[in-house]
């Protein structure tokens, strides 16, 4: 592997969605993670999302959830319940630099892979434990899952319809956003952590993750107002409570985005609807007078833009640098010239389907570009390999861990 990190190692102890994430982010970056699972069962998302055709167009068992998360990976079979298990872990661990698990708080103790047990193997690992509430607190046993944050966290309190309106209520973000929040997060710190360690400490370090944490924090500038002023934000639905006009509009044949954000912005939209006059109107001259008028704002805009098909208004706007755009199903998304030219979809030789498509990083290095080489795993694809190359177990002893369970080889591709 090369790229930015071909020198790392990462133990890859997490499973389903925020772990994964970071772990996948830390492979595109050149990183040799390797993904343990369990034999006979992999990660829980192995059984989520829609099946992977074969060359023949039959189904396979891999499934979409666990591809779009586990790219660049090496999978290791190891049942982690039984001593040898263990001891191969920790094996692995003294030769790795980063560990990621995303267990409930103190399970990891039992079988002896805690941080405390690693760091004794290997005083510089960066060890990073992603939780639902964290190491510590009332609710660290506590299990949860994406909808449990997203609602804990106040994000509920924003996204929705505003109360009074017909279908009013909370709603859940489309995709696991807390999950996905959390597995960024981990990513910034291990590298934080990687660098402190190679050039200030010496020493690696512990990283304490919560996905309620995390979503928390990634609301700030919604949730900022109640801590300078003891505002709460109010659901409003696509509109936005700062900007106006910010939400979706009606054209002749399907809906689009206008998001105005400054005054200039909307002197540019203005014109484009055959309205010049309006940044003169005390009503609509600044941000702040646009979203306590608009009542009186977005139905005139509504009503110019229901007369036109998209076709019309897009191009009109994008030349007047009106940021807008239309309300994309996957398929659009993927037809689109720009997604198309920022190479969002990359191909990866699979040993099953013979091509899988991927969504790309979207991080576009000059010197050390993302590769797409190694395609997400079969279960247990490279536990003999990974045992031979890093730890020098030679055939008779893999013979062994495979008979008593420990370890499982999966089918060769």
């Amino acid at each position: 592997m090369s790229g930015l990190l071909s020198k790392i190692r990462v133990l890859d102890l997490s499973r389903v969605l925020s772990g994964p994430w970071a772990t996948q982010m830390l492979a595109d970056f050149g990183a040799d993670v390797i993904k343990v699972e369990r034999p006979g069962i992999g990660d829980d998302v192995r059984q989520q999302g829609a099946r992977l055709k074969d060359r023949a167009g039959g189904e396979t068992q891999e499934r979409s959830t666990f591809l779009a998360l586990n790219r660049g990976k090496r999978s290791i079979a190891i049942d982690m319940a039984k001593p040898s298990g263990q001891r191969l872990i920790r094996r692995l661990a003294a030769c790795a630099d980063v560990v990621v698990e995303n267990f409930k708080a103190g399970d990891l103790a039992r079988y002896g892979l805690d941080h405390a047990s690693l760091a004794r193997v290997n005083p510089k690992l960066v060890y990073c434990s992603i939780s639902g509430f964290g190491q510590s607190g009332p609710y660290s046993a506590m299990p949860g899952y994406d909808l449990i944050f997203q609602s804990m966290s106040g994000v509920m309190s924003l996204t929705g319809i505003p109360d009074g309106e017909p279908g009013a209520g909370p709603q859940r973000a489309g995709y696991p956003v807390s999950d996905t929040t959390a597995g960024f997060y981990a990513t910034i710190g291990i590298l934080a952590a990687l660098h402190h360690r190679d050039t200030v400490s010496g020493v690696g370090q512990y990283i304490d993750l919560a996905l309620l944490d995390a979503q928390v924090a990634a609301t700030s500038s919604m949730a900022m107002s109640y801590l300078v002023a003891g505002q709460l934000p109010q659901r409003v639905g696509i509109r936005s409570q700062l900007t106006c006009p910010y939400q979706d509009f009606a054209c002749a044949d399907g809906p689009m985005m206008i998001a105005v954000g400054n005054d200039s912005q909307f002197a540019s939209l203005a014109r484009v609807l055959g309205h010049p006059e309006w940044p003169a109107d005390p009503r609509f001259a600044t941000t702040p007078e646009r979203v306590a008028n608009r009542e009186a704002l977005v139905p005139a805009i509504a009503d110019i833009l229901r007369r036109q098909p998209l076709a019309h208004w897009l191009p009109l706007l994008r030349e007047a640098n009106v940021p807008s755009g239309p309300i994309n199903d996957f398929r659009q998304v993927f037809d689109d010239p720009q997604i198309r030219h920022r190479e969002m979809v990359r191909e990866i030789a699979h040993p099953l389907s013979g091509s899988l498509s991927v969504v790309a990083n979207p991080l576009n290095f000059s010197a050390t570009p993302v590769e797409y080489k190694r395609p997400p795993p079969l279960l247990g694809q490279h536990t003999h390999e990974v045992l031979r190359e890093l730890l020098a177990v030679g055939d008779a002893e893999l013979a062994e861990l495979g008979a008593e369970g420990a370890i499982a080889q999966g089918e060769r591709p």
